[in-house]
């Protein structure tokens, strides 16, 4: 080998960047090391040893109207991201989800850079709206690492080359690690005294009856806009009843400011807590020893499904935009649900109430029916185990499996300089 792999990888938002950072420690172990990453990321593919171009929150945007208000920077964004594909001439251009900027910055890096390879990870859900997006990905990119099951064959059946990886979030850690885990986030995670109201760890228990309400509003700031009024409208509205709640927030690294002041006011037994440190592995053990051990949870709709699902913690989901891409995802999709859960079993197991929908006075009984009945918990328990079946549970080390398809991608289509293999 003439030198190291040369990667640009792009992420635009939290779970991008924990996929990011996962793939650079996996690549770099499957080639000895010998890897040179720049691109766009956040904290944690930058302590994975990513030269970010600019900070990953320019491009986090939530739904058509940030869009448009923001749409002169992230086309400035587009143009320098494509720009610097160029001037470092990857072997490939990896971008991770964010298909609304990746797509777009896949084609004007090509036009710059012709035979540029070109790998998008995570398969944008055409199942789910917009499916003419499939065949409009031909020429575009080369090759897709898909996340769910039955993803590659909607891609190969329109010519683009399409592995199945498995989803991180579907990964159950060792038992005595998550014990460990477990411990430390009652002895370290949660500072006595530095959020409102939380003090010594209490609540935070394996105990089904006496654990916390995990609270996971979202990890983008226009999510913490919009979803911001329902959670505090749910914990005022049970707060007022008979349950004695510890109430656990859970903040992304990027909009913990906003977490902290969006709770300053709620009643009640409430802790803030910063859900990165850095370390995606880390943070996926800890994240998965918080959900083990909650009663329930309330989460913006997204990644965080899978993850609260593997970890068994009986949940309601919910979602709010603005009206204008409200009125274009009614339009557009194709399903009437947006948990990854209820898609996969067939059927509405999982609470989940959308856009007009998603109001305090439709979450708040819905949640409190969770609490008061454990009969409610078994059974959305049962229904976590069949959608992981499904997701194929088991897989060791899903990111493992998406390093080796872009390594064998690469090996196979002819790279420039020289044939890259694993160490």
């Amino acid at each position: 080998m003439t030198g190291p792999i040369r990667l640009f990888l792009v992420a635009g938002e939290t779970s991008g960047d924990r996929l990011g950072a996962l793939l650079i420690h996996r690549l770099r172990e499957r080639t000895g090391g010998g890897l040179e990453v720049n691109g766009v990321g956040g904290p944690m593919m930058r302590a994975a040893g990513l030269t970010s171009l600019f900070p990953m929150e320019d491009l986090s945007v939530m739904g058509l109207t940030d869009v448009l208000v923001r749409l002169p920077s992230l086309l400035r964004r587009l143009r320098e991201t494509a720009e610097a594909v160029e001037r470092t001439m990857p072997h490939a251009l990896i971008t991770i989800d964010s298909p609304d900027f990746n797509l777009r910055l896949a084609i004007r890096a090509r036009r710059r850079v012709p035979g540029l390879r070109i790998v998008h990870y995570v398969a944008p859900t055409v199942w789910a709206w917009r499916p003419g997006r499939a065949r409009r990905m031909v020429g575009v990119v080369d090759h897709i690492l898909a996340l769910l099951p039955f993803e590659p064959a909607i891609f190969r059946g329109v010519g683009i080359r399409c592995d199945f990886v498995g989803h991180p979030a579907i990964q159950r850690p060792d038992a005595a690690a998550l014990r460990e885990a477990q411990e430390d986030v009652r002895a370290r995670w949660v500072r006595p005294g530095e959020d409102v109201g939380f003090r010594n760890g209490a609540g935070l228990t394996s105990d089904d009856e006496c654990g916390p309400v995990v609270l996971l509003p979202g990890s983008r700031a226009g999510e913490i806009r919009r979803m911001g009024p329902v959670f505090e409208g749910v914990v005022r509205r049970i707060a007022t009843g008979t349950h004695q709640v510890t109430w656990l927030v859970l903040a992304a690294a990027p909009v913990v400011d906003e977490v902290r002041n969006l709770v300053r006011e709620w009643p009640g037994n409430v802790v803030v807590m910063e859900a990165e440190t850095g370390d995606p592995e880390v943070d996926a053990l800890k994240k998965h020893a918080v959900f083990s051990m909650a009663k329930a949870a309330f989460a913006t709709s997204g990644t965080v499904v899978l993850e609260l699902a593997s970890a068994g913690c009986p949940m309601v989901i919910g979602y709010r935009a603005g009206w204008l891409t409200s009125a274009m995802v009614r339009r557009m999709a194709t399903i009437d649900s947006a948990s990854l859960v209820n898609l996969l079993v067939g059927r509405q197991a999982i609470p989940e109430f959308l856009f007009d929908d998603c109001t305090p006075e439709t979450v708040a009984p819905a949640l409190t029916r969770i609490l008061e009945s454990a009969d409610e918990r078994t059974a959305q328990r049962a229904v976590f185990k069949e959608a992981m079946d499904l997701m194929g549970a088991g897989c060791v080390d899903p990111v493992g499996k998406a390093a080796e398809s872009v390594l064998d991608f690469l090996n196979n289509s002819g790279c420039r300089d020289h044939e890259i293999v694993a160490a």
